[in-house]
């Protein structure tokens, strides 16, 4: 039975990537995003579904999910939504802020709510999660950064404990460094298709040894 992939937050970067190589194993590929413009290239070149969400509305997804239904039921979820910014905790703005936290972090929940449902009914599947080195460090005038991230981690640690024993494998993805299909300078960027590889491999892990969190970075990368 071909399996379906739903990338949430898609674009031309690591989710394009995955979204490939989900693709080339033979998956069905459907991409969610706000602007469903951005994706006619890869949707053509893969022939992918593409629906249009806001991933912090509550509505929103649940719409996502409802069309998606019409489809199947997601044997791969994966969320990459982020929304970064800086400045000094005096200077922030709340609302800006608090919009943030509900993209990087409340949507998360969301699509987890929703793909979790569907994947308890079936018994099976995977839901991941794109996080990033601010996920377990927090760094001066990116505390907003810091607590979408940090709480989108918490969110997949404690889904893991939860759903593992249900036969849903969750994972969490700390991305420490620039991604960039064309670096700069050897190994001074990591290679969304790269990348990619390790969310498929997550994917295809047996039961018997099942990861939950990966840290990735180039060589060079300092942590």
């Amino acid at each position: 039975m071909t399996e379906l992939a739903l990338i949430v937050g898609a674009g031309q970067g690591l989710s394009a990537s995955v979204a490939r190589l989900c693709a080339s194993n033979n998956m069905k590929v459907i991409l969610a995003s706000r602007n469903i413009d951005k994706l006619n290239s890869i949707k053509k070149e893969i022939n992918a579904a593409t629906i249009s969400c806001d991933s912090s509305d509550i509505k929103s997804v649940q719409k996502l999910f409802k069309d998606v239904d019409k489809i199947g039921v997601p044997n791969l979820v994966i969320y990459n939504p982020s929304m970064r910014i800086k400045g000094s905790i005096t200077d922030l703005d709340p609302i800006q802020t608090q919009q943030a936290i509900n993209v990087t972090c409340f949507g998360a929940f969301l699509v987890a709510q929703e793909a979790s449902k569907r994947m308890l009914k079936r018994k099976s599947g995977s839901i991941f999660f794109t996080g990033a080195s601010a996920g377990v460090k927090g760094f001066p005038n990116s505390s907003v950064f810091a607590m979408g991230k940090f709480g989108l981690r918490g969110l997949a640690q404690s889904l893991a404990r939860e759903l593992h024993p249900q036969n849903i494998h969750i994972g969490h993805f700390i991305i420490d460094g620039a991604i960039n299909d064309e670096p700069f300078g050897e190994y001074q960027t990591m290679h969304p298709d790269e990348i990619a590889k390790v969310y498929l491999q997550f994917h295809k892990q047996k039961k018997s040894a099942w990861a939950w969190e990966i840290e990735l970075r180039t060589s060079v990368e300092n942590f």
